[in-house]
């Protein structure tokens, strides 16, 4: 194909006289960001990140303008503030991964990771005792949660975007409420209406009920955009090979949007992982294991940490770290275990 013709199809591809003067603009904004902190007050990493890129967006804009005239630069305008806010993003992100790996990977041993609290406090060197309790008690109220809210969220989601009935405008008002619902709210409504009047005390199943709440509309607000994506030419093929509406739905959308589906729960454990106000109302503290998910306090990640932070000791504070970055791993093989199940494409 001629250049030419390929320029027509891509006339926004970078040519290389325009890398050349990209180069030329960094190089001139990092120089004038580098004169700037020496000749002022102005120090420290983030004074260069700014300076840097406010140098750098005029001396690339005037650049433009000499190029391409005003349109030309409205246009890279717009791209530099794209690209500043997808930096800034990406720099909270990477802050808070490097802050919990840096500061969470110092208590982090065997000890820490197949013992319980037991025979230990939140006090004691690092070393003595860890959270494989709550490590076991998180995995039991996200498996009671995903049990839950998964099916009851994804069939709204059918009924949402497949049935339409009449009551499909109150339901997603009620969904789109619950979405603001605060965490701590699930968990007082969990024990206003449950705890306090009925024989039920602290488990992990009103836990993971209260997870439920906060989990829902999430799962279901997520599957309904992924099942809106499917294209109607899949719904109206199965429904003229003589299938029934359920069955196009089952045997058609579903496994279409199966993939999506699952990033709906992706989605959905990852609001709920972290909770603690919830769990507090609900679970309780414990120290040690409870495989009984109807009876009794349980341990969770999320409330060692909370105890550990209010220890306010350096030992409790350690621990409080390393059970963060364990929480950030438990849930990073979770995501990959579900991604490479929903990767998996179906037999024939």
């Amino acid at each position: 194909m001629p250049t030419t013709t390929v320029k027509q199809m891509r006339p926004w591809a970078a040519t290389p006289k325009d890398r050349a003067l990209t180069g030329l603009s960094v190089l001139l904004s990092i120089l004038t960001t580098v004169a700037i902190v020496a000749l002022t007050p102005m120090k420290g990493k983030l004074a260069y990140f700014f300076l840097f890129f406010i140098a750098w967006f005029i001396i690339d804009s005037l650049f433009v303008i000499q190029k391409m005239g005003g349109k030309g630069a409205r246009d890279a305008i717009a791209a530099k503030v794209t690209l500043f806010g997808a930096v800034i993003v990406s720099m909270v992100v990477f802050s808070i991964l490097w802050a919990t790996l840096s500061k969470g990977i110092k208590g982090l041993n065997l000890p820490f990771l197949t013992e319980n609290m037991r025979n230990a406090s939140l006090f004691d060197p690092i070393g003595k005792g860890g959270i494989l309790h709550a490590i076991v008690g998180t995995l039991m109220l996200i498996a009671i949660a995903i049990i839950i809210s998964v099916p009851m969220g994804i069939l709204t989601a059918l009924y949402l975007t497949e049935i339409k009935g009449r009551a499909a405008g109150l339901i997603q008002f009620l969904v789109q409420a619950m979405s603001g619902v605060p965490s701590v709210v699930a968990g007082l409504f969990i024990y206003a209406a449950i705890i306090l009047n009925t024989p039920l005390r602290s488990s992990a199943l009103l836990g993971g009920l209260a997870l439920t709440i906060l989990m829902v509309p999430t799962v279901t607000r997520t599957a309904q955009e992924v099942l809106n994506l499917v294209p109607s030419d899949l719904r109206e093929a199965g429904l003229a090979m003589g299938a029934t509406q359920w069955k196009t739905v089952a045997l058609v959308v579903v496994p279409a949007a199966r993939s999506g589906l699952i990033t709906a729960t992706i989605l959905g454990v990852a609001r709920i992982a972290g909770e603690t106000a919830p769990l507090l109302f609900t679970v309780g503290v414990f120290d040690s294991y409870n495989f009984n998910p109807f009876k009794g306090d349980q341990g969770t990640i999320p409330t060692v940490v909370w105890r550990g932070l209010l220890g306010g000791t350096p030992e409790s504070i350690q621990r409080a770290w390393s059970a963060i970055l364990v929480l950030l791993i438990v849930v990073l093989i979770m995501f990959v275990t579900a991604r490479a199940f929903g990767s998996k494409q179906p037999q024939k």
